[in-house]
């Protein structure tokens, strides 16, 4: 399974920016995704969750931080999940390096328990966000 990631960037306070990332070669339709971000010196923070399914579903998890800012959606074709997370009004404090993560073995209602425990074991390369 290949991840990568694209978007991200510099915005100013209250914008909004979009991520994507393509999971190709993927063996199962339902897996669980995520998005975790990192900001030097701190601990890596899950952003949100989604369990995959049926393009436009999928059960959705959100880290307090993104907790009606942020939204997770998914899009499934034959061997590639893509999923993207809409930011909006950002805020300097979202100013961090975004990963995009997935997890092959679980979904469903244990998607949740496995981003809230950070256990992916693919990720992306990173993308920076920078909110001025």
């Amino acid at each position: 399974v290949q991840l990568v990631e694209s978007g991200g960037g510099s915005v100013q306070a209250g914008g909004s920016l979009a991520l994507s990332c393509e999971a190709s070669r993927v063996p199962y339709s339902r897996i669980c995704m995520g998005w975790f971000r990192v900001v030097p010196g701190k601990e890596r923070e899950g952003v949100a969750a989604i369990s995959t399914g049926t393009a436009g579903s999928g059960t959705t998890y959100y880290g307090d931080s993104a907790k009606g800012r942020f939204t997770i959606s998914h899009n499934n074709a034959r061997k590639t999940i893509t999923e993207y997370l809409q930011m909006n009004c950002l805020e300097p404090e979202d100013t961090a390096m975004y990963y995009c993560a997935a997890n092959l073995r679980y979904s469903g209602s244990l998607c949740q328990t496995k981003f809230l425990g950070g256990e992916f074991g693919n990720w992306a390369q990173g993308t920076q966000v920078t909110v001025s």
